[in-house]
C-alpha cells in the first residue's frame, strides 16, 4: 500500500533478547492501537530489519543488516502530531513505559517529508 501522509515518523530500537516476545506482543496489542487513536495518526507498520543480497554495477553483494533490528513506521499528518497533548499521553499509556521501554536501546527517530 503507497503511502499517502505527509510525513514517515521511523522509529528504530533493539530489545533485550529476553524480553523479545513481550516487546512484540505489547508493540502489536497496546502500543500501535493506541497510537492510532491520536489524531493525526494514519498508520503504523512494524518492520524486522534482516540480510539481503542486492545486485550493484553488475555485481551480487551481501548485505548485512546495520542498525536496530525493529523499526515502527507511523504515517502523521506532520511533526505537530508528536508534540500534541495525545501523543504524549498515548506513548505513556500501557505496560510500553513500565515493562518494555526500560529493555530497549539503539534506539532511533526520524521524521521524513513526502516528496
Amino acid at each position: 500500500m503507497p503511502i499517502t501522509s505527509k510525513y514517515l515518523f521511523v522509529v528504530s530500537m533493539d530489545i533485550d533478547p529476553d524480553k523479545e516476545a513481550l516487546f512484540n506482543e505489547v508493540y502489536d496489542v497496546e502500543h500501535v492501537p493506541t497510537l492510532l487513536k491520536v489524531p493525526g495518526v494514519r498508520a503504523v507498520s512494524r518492520m524486522a530489519g534482516e540480510p539481503f543480497t542486492v545486485s550493484l554495477g553488475g555485481e551480487e553483494r551481501r548485505v548485512e543488516h546495520d542498525g536496530p533490528r525493529y523499526s515502527a513506521l507511523y504515517e502523521i499528518d506532520g511533526p505537530q502530531v508528536l508534540v500534541s497533548p495525545e501523543w504524549a499521553k498515548a506513548v505513556e499509556l500501557g505496560r510500553w513505559p513500565t515493562h518494555v521501554r526500560p529493555f530497549t536501546r539503539n534506539r532511533r527517530h526520524a521524521l521524513y517529508r513526502l516528496r
